[in-house]
């Protein structure tokens, strides 16, 4: 900003505020500029992230670390998918059956593409199998083949029972068929005997009878026990003969996917293990009901199944894209919402006959998964506060590893039979996002994030003010402006925007990096435009679109406002009070940060040196405010009266401030009260001051200095202005000036004054009109300077404090 800074003078309008000028920019509209293809002012966290993204060692995960509304996900985006795209895509991941161990699914890997078409294949395949299958068991031949074991087996038994019907009939016996099996009777004339008749042959002739009986019934009974034998030799041919046509009728389907796949062993070992098991249990594709209606496999998600489902492949990554092959370029993935089941894949469940089961082809993939080969972005708050999901993470990047199992079994709460897939491995980059308590907290707490994330990208909020970097900012302007379809900005409209940036970073040589409030601002800037009819934004869009939001979030500080000009807290801003100055803060409601000025006052009595902070002791004052204080007696000690007790008893409060007070912004007030209710002078309540102080007295630099100026200058606005008031400022304050423009126009008028300090001396001068004073040779203070009269009276409070001891020591004696 124009002008030399001179402390103690009051400074001119021109030095209040960076005016952007635009006359140096050869644009009209924003329709003239091209899209800010860069980062502005993060030089250091785009080296971190390029570094993290190239070096190909382990732990070099990346924690983006900044205040909120840098765009730090969009930067870091562009980056990684700028990477990715350069990088082959990685490889398909599937599951399928574990034929020996069912619970325990197996990880197979196919290169970047090939998942789809593999999953297709074994699913047509099962269809194909169960056509061919049916076919080949129907056919004329099996059927013969099957009739003929069959009649084997008859023949068998028959000829067995034969032989002993033969037997019989020479022993005069026949062998009957009964409901509950075989039994000899004795035959007459071709006739069975009966009963009765048999019971009147001679006593000889049914004894030999029944002892024929009773031998061809052990001889029949040793038959019988041959049949379970035949029978079970015939069912092994028939499984031989099942087999045999199964796999005549399997091989060449099967062949034919071998030679799709025969370049992937663990593929060609997987369709081996698929022919044996279709063969030992091709009952379950005969078993179908109707002839060519195929199957019924249950898809994924579908509640119930068949045993089917045993031979689909589960793809749960894949890099496939419409038309076939794959597509080229590593996956850059954020999780929105990272839970444990999100981060390393879940497994699903279904109801079934009241219980839960689950099988291969319900485990899903998880964002790890997703991102297996590239990059992921996480948001490390949302990380924490998902429970487990920061143990599950680091587990799976320490052991290079996706092992998906449910959150209960890694609690230890969970006994029951699960899944245990085979792990998958991992190789991917990390990019947390975070603010940087959080990332400051996790250093210092967990030991193991520092071998994780070895790479900070620190983004930077500010951005340094120059004339490179102004025409970058407008083309960033430019680009949100298109992005947000909104309509074009004019070149005093960028330049307002310019200005608005710059009083967002509260500096005057700095741009605010926070693009989403840039961003909100343009959108709002455009409405009013349209409110207007115009097709360009021009800068009373932009002023209106600021003092709109200052409006819409500036009920509390009205409110106050309103307390001090009704009287209920008291404020003066004319007249001269002693021990009494008005000190200034800042407070922060929802983001929208405004001025409150507060009355601080000073009593002085003889003491014992004691400086009491009235907020210390009541526990509203924090420790910065404490500290602040504390120096004010440091000041006292080594300026004044130096070879003498400090003998006063001193008590600082800010009024009527009922909630806690920190900071060290008040302390350079505190010290001017203080010195004016020990020298008796009175400050001018025209002046309101800000800045703190050290122990050599000199005033230093604090935060929020724009809104504190203007929260004073709109009481003194309310009240009327006379042109005495103004506010004291540290000199090293100016450059953060970015100020109003009606406080700058008051300024212009001579209404209103704002005055730079460098040192206590400067300001005491201003508030009471006297001159500070400097010791002379002798080592004394001008007789009418302020700090003479400050040292005069610690003189006399000293020397009472002295006589008050040695009267007391008198009354002692005479006692």
């Amino acid at each position: 900003m124009p002008g030399e800074i001179k402390g103690g003078e009051p400074l001119a309008a021109e030095q209040l505020c960076w005016r952007c000028d635009t006359s140096r920019w050869t644009f009209e509209t924003t329709q003239d500029l091209e899209d800010l293809g860069e980062v502005i002012g993060q030089a250091r966290a785009v080296e971190a992230i390029l570094f993290a993204v190239d070096i190909e060692q382990p732990g070099y995960n990346i924690f983006a670390l900044g205040p909120e509304g840098l765009d730090k996900h969009g930067i870091i985006r562009r980056f990684l998918e700028a990477k990715a795209a350069a990088q082959p895509a990685p490889a398909d991941w599937c599951y399928v059956n574990n034929f020996r161990e069912a619970h325990a699914p197996k990880a197979i890997e196919l290169p970047p593409g090939r998942g789809v078409g593999f999953k297709e294949d074994m699913a047509r395949l099962v269809t194909d199998l169960h056509d061919v299958l049916i076919s080949a068991f129907e056919s004329e031949e099996y059927r013969t083949r099957r009739q003929v074991i069959e009649e084997e087996l008859k023949e068998r038994q028959q000829a067995s029972v034969s032989e002993i019907e033969t037997a019989a009939k020479e022993k005069g016996l026949t062998l009957v068929r009964t409901p509950i099996g075989f039994a000899f009777a004795p035959v007459s004339e071709g006739k069975l005997v009966p009963p009765e008749v048999f019971e009147h042959f001679p006593k000889e002739a049914r004894e030999k009878i029944e002892a024929d009986i009773e031998e061809l019934q052990k001889r029949l009974q040793a038959a019988l026990e041959k049949t379970p034998i035949w029978i079970k030799e015939t069912r092994e041919k028939v499984r031989a003969l099942n087999q045999e046509t199964a796999e005549l009728a399997v091989g060449h389907l099967i062949g034919a996917l071998r030679d799709a796949y025969a370049d992937l062993p663990k593929i060609m070992a997987y369709l081996t293990e698929v022919q044996k098991d279709v063969i030992g249990n091709v009952e379950l594709f005969l078993q179908q009901p109707k002839q060519g209606a195929g199957p019924r496999v249950a898809r994924e998600g579908e509640a119930g199944g068949d045993a089917f489902r045993r031979y689909l492949v589960n793809l749960i990554v894949h890099n496939h894209v419409e038309g076939g092959g794959p597509d080229g370029r590593a996956p850059v993935i954020y999780e929105d919402n990272p839970t444990y089941d999100r981060l390393v894949g879940y497994i699903e469940h279904r109801a079934e006959l009241g219980a839960l089961i689950t099988d291969f082809n319900m485990i899903r993939a998880g964002a790890l998964h997703k991102a297996n080969g590239g990059y992921l972005i996480l948001d490390v708050r949302k990380v924490l506060m998902r429970p487990l999901a920061w143990d599950g993470l680091k587990r799976a990047l320490f052991a290079k590893e996706i092992r998906t199992e449910p959150l209960a079994h890694m609690l230890g709460l969970l006994s029951t039979t699960s899944l245990e897939p085979e792990p998958i491995p991992l190789d991917l980059k990390i990019v947390l996002i975070g603010d940087r308590e959080l990332y400051y907290l996790l250093s210092f707490y967990d030991p193991e994030f520092a071998d994780l994330f070895k790479v900070s990208a620190d983004f930077d909020e500010l951005i340094d003010r120059s004339e490179s970097n102004d025409r970058l900012y407008a083309r960033q302007v430019a680009t949100l402006v298109r992005e947000n379809a909104l309509r074009p900005f004019g070149r005093e409209a960028v330049g307002r925007v310019l200005e608005q940036a710059a009083r967002q970073a509260g500096d005057a040589e700095r741009l605010s990096a926070k693009t989403d409030t840039i961003a909100d601002l343009l959108r709002e800037a455009d409405h009013w435009a349209q409110i207007e009819g115009r097709e360009v934004v021009e800068r009373a869009d932009v002023q209106k679109a600021i003092d709109k939001q200052i409006y819409r979030q500036d009920r509390v500080r009205q409110r106050m406002q309103e307390q001090i000009l009704r009287g209920t807290v008291l404020i003066d801003d004319r007249g001269a009070k002693v021990g009494q100055i008005n000190g200034l803060s800042v407070l922060s409601l929802g983001g929208f940060a405004f001025g409150r000025p507060s009355r601080i006052t000073a009593r002085v009595r003889l003491g014992r040196g004691d400086l009491v902070d009235i907020e210390r002791e009541v526990e509203l004052g924090g420790p910065l405010h404490s500290k602040g204080v504390l120096i004010l007696r440091g000041f006292l000690s080594s300026h004044y009266a130096s070879d003498r007790p400090l003998s006063l008893s001193a008590s600082l409060v800010f009024e009527q401030s009922y909630g806690g007070v920190d900071g060290d912004s008040a302390s350079s007030a505190e010290l001017y009260a203080l010195l004016s209710a020990i020298a008796e002078v009175p400050i001018k309540q025209s002046f309101a001051v800000t800045g703190s102080v050290n122990q050599h007295g000199e005033v230093q630099a604090i935060g929020g200095v724009n809104e504190k100026i203007e929260g004073f200058f709109d009481l003194c606005a309310e009240r009327g202005l006379t042109g005495e008031q103004g506010v004291l400022i540290p000199a090293s304050n100016v450059k953060h000036l970015m100020l109003r423009p009606d406080v700058i126009a008051a300024v212009r008028d001579g209404r209103f004054r704002i005055y730079p300090v460098t040192s206590i001396e400067q300001g005491v001068e201003i508030l009471t009109g006297l001159p500070a004073g400097e010791r002379g040779a002798d080592g004394s203070f001008p007789k009418d300077s302020l700090n003479h009269r400050v040292e005069a009276r610690l003189i006399e409070l000293a020397e009472q404090r002295r006589a008050f001891a040695r009267g007391k020591t008198d009354n002692e004696e005479d006692r």
